[in-house]
C-alpha cells in the first residue's frame, strides 16, 4: 500500500515547474483601452536594466526582486508599474519523529523552490498611460 502512494507523490512533483513563463517578459503599454505603441520604457530588476519601445520583449530571466516598468510617450504622462513576486524561493530540510501502535518512525524532508504559480514575474506587463 505505501508504494502506490509514493508513486503518486513523484508523479505530483513531476507536474510541477519551476517558473511560469521562460524568462522573458512582453511589455505592452495602453491608453484608453486601446494598445499604444511606440512609447520608450525602462525595465529594470536587481539583476539589470532595459530600455525598449512598446510592444517589446524583454529577457529579464528568472525573479530577482522587484520588476519596475516606467514608460514614456510624447502627448501622454509618464507611468509607472511596480511588480513584487510572492512567495520565497529558498530550499528547506526538516526533520520529524513519529510513533504509535509500539512503532517509532523517523523522517528527513527537503524542501526544493518549486512554484505552482504566480510566484515570479508575470508573462506580459500592460502599462496604462494616460493623455497630457
Amino acid at each position: 500500500m505505501r508504494y502506490p502512494i509514493l508513486l503518486l507523490t513523484a508523479l505530483l512533483a513531476a507536474c510541477a515547474t519551476t517558473g511560469s513563463n521562460d524568462g522573458s517578459i512582453t511589455i505592452d503599454t495602453r491608453a484608453g483601452g486601446q494598445q499604444l505603441a511606440g512609447a520608450n520604457c525602462m525595465v529594470s530588476t536587481n539583476s539589470g536594466s532595459w530600455n525598449v519601445v512598446t510592444p517589446a520583449t524583454v529577457p529579464v530571466g528568472s525573479a530577482n526582486g522587484d520588476l519596475r516598468v516606467v514608460c514614456n510617450k510624447p502627448g501622454y504622462r509618464t507611468a509607472e508599474t511596480l511588480y513584487r513576486p510572492a512567495g520565497s524561493s529558498g530550499s528547506s530540510l526538516g526533520l520529524g519523529v513519529g510513533g504509535g501502535g509500539g512503532h517509532v518512525g523517523v523522517g528527513l524532508g527537503i524542501g526544493v523552490p518549486i512554484q505552482l504559480g504566480s510566484r515570479g514575474y508575470p508573462g506580459t506587463v500592460t502599462v496604462d498611460m494616460n493623455p497630457q
